[in-house]
């Protein structure tokens, strides 16, 4: 493992990653709103089903390892063009984009501005649509102004809300950034990511958690070719509630177009 790095600004802040050697096009890992791409994926990447791939781990700006300006305006498209700056210095066009959450719709909207570097999509939960549920995520920090949120208390009290293993990483990150993040991820895209995910050429999976519930216009995506699959003994944190059935969804079973792969069965078993 190395980690890496690139200007994503004009101003000379820097974007991180860490990258595992191997063969075949290569897999990007994008985490969600307050996370770390390593701390989410690294065993994902790790697991039987995905040996031997080249592996990127990408921490978005103002999250983990990666520079936090304050002059950074942390928009979708922002967050996106930043990730494209790490596979043009990786050399990781034509990759595979693994995204939870948050990362989800920044890989959308990345594949959506520059297809030629995405050749497959395999989302998480993402985000798909503007002003989502009230929840402690990106809405509840949206709920608060950018000055209460980084120093009036609302970071403090987000952390106590999250708890566990997303404060842990969420912490880590840039309260500033933090909170702009998720305004722009609450208010979305014009296209919105639904529309430009159902207008993508290239494979795309979609993942929903068992334990979320339906997925809202699953019927929608499907009809425009997108895999819409359900993890069994999931939430929202599936690589984690059962990574063998998320890393064969990342491999790609055969209706995915992805070759051999490890097909997901109900059966499959539920893990941490």
């Amino acid at each position: 493992m190395a980690m890496r790095e690139t200007e994503f600004t004009a101003g000379g802040a820097r974007i991180r990653w860490t990258e595992a050697r191997g063969e075949g096009a290569p897999v990007v890992y994008v985490h969600g709103l307050g996370a770390a791409s390593a701390v989410y994926h690294a065993h994902i990447a790790a697991h039987p089903a995905l040996g031997g791939r080249r592996s990127l781990f990408v921490d978005l700006p103002g999250h983990g390892t990666s520079d936090r300006p304050a002059d950074f305006g942390y928009t979708l498209e922002e967050h996106a063009d930043a990730l494209g700056a790490v596979l043009d210095a990786a050399g990781a066009g034509g990759a595979e984009l693994v995204a939870h959450s948050m990362g989800g719709a920044v890989a959308v909207v990345l594949a959506h501005r520059r297809p030629g570097l995405v050749s497959r999509l395999v989302l998480a939960e993402a985000n798909l649509d503007p002003d989502p549920p009230v929840t402690a995520g990106s809405s509840g920090i949206a709920r608060y102004t950018e000055e209460t949120f980084v120093r009036g208390g609302g970071f403090e009290e987000t952390l106590d809300r999250v708890g566990g293993a997303w404060a842990a990483t969420m912490r880590l990150a840039d309260p500033t950034g933090l909170h702009r993040s998720a305004t722009w991820l609450v208010r979305g895209t014009r296209p919105t990511m639904r529309r430009m995910l159902m207008g993508l050429r290239i494979p795309r999976t979609y993942l929903q958690g068992a334990l979320s519930g339906e997925l809202a216009g699953r019927e929608g995506l499907e009809a425009a070719g997108v895999v819409v699959r359900t993890v069994p003994g999931a939430g929202h944190v599936m690589m984690f509630d059962n990574p063998d059935a998320f890393a064969a969804a990342v491999a790609g079973a055969p209706e995915d177009g992805g070759g051999e792969g490890v097909r997901i069965a109900d059966g499959a078993r539920a893990g941490r």
